[in-house]
């Protein structure tokens, strides 16, 4: 994946000139400086496996931190009590870990879990979080590079989820 540096306002994206939101990002430190205690061990476990996948971009930004593989796959966003993960899947999951209905749009499915202890993103949700990796970056060349039909490649990947 090639990274694209936004001039203006320093957030990184994974195809050059992607239309955006043009707001500063955070560092890690800045987001988690007013964090909850369970937010940082979350995305330590969450960061670490997708790291692990290859080459992600992690953006933190006021409302949340997106993880980008090309498009944004999953982002955890915190609650009140808890953080909301969020992926996208190329297939309606069906689990009682969901908490919220799973949305479908141009062949794309958003998940959502919500998470107040790491313990909580177990085997099956990394497996999940590989999956989306995958999916987004098309990294196991399922797509051959094509768009999920009816996408609009002039749609800002850090806003058009449902997230």
């Amino acid at each position: 994946m090639g990274r694209w540096t936004c001039p203006d306002c320093r957030r990184q994206f994974g195809r050059r000139g992607q239309s955006h939101t043009c707001s500063p990002g955070l560092t890690i430190e800045e987001y988690f400086a007013t964090a909850r205690e369970w937010e940082r061990p979350v995305f330590d476990v969450v960061a670490g496996h997708l790291q692990r996948q290859g080459d992600v971009i992690i953006d933190p930004i006021g409302v949340g931190i997106l993880f980008k593989n090309g498009p944004t796959f999953c982002s955890l966003r915190t609650m009140t009590r808890w953080t909301a993960l969020g992926f996208s899947l190329g297939r309606r999951l069906s689990s009682d870990k969901l908490s919220r209905k799973v949305t479908g749009e141009r062949g794309r499915f958003h998940h959502v879990i919500n998470i107040s202890d790491p313990a909580q993103v177990d085997d099956e949700v990394l497996e999940w979080l590989t999956e989306a990796y995958h999916t987004a970056g098309d990294t196991l060349g399922l797509h051959q590079g094509a768009r999920a039909p009816g996408s609009d490649p002039m749609v800002p990947d850090d806003i058009d989820d449902v997230f």
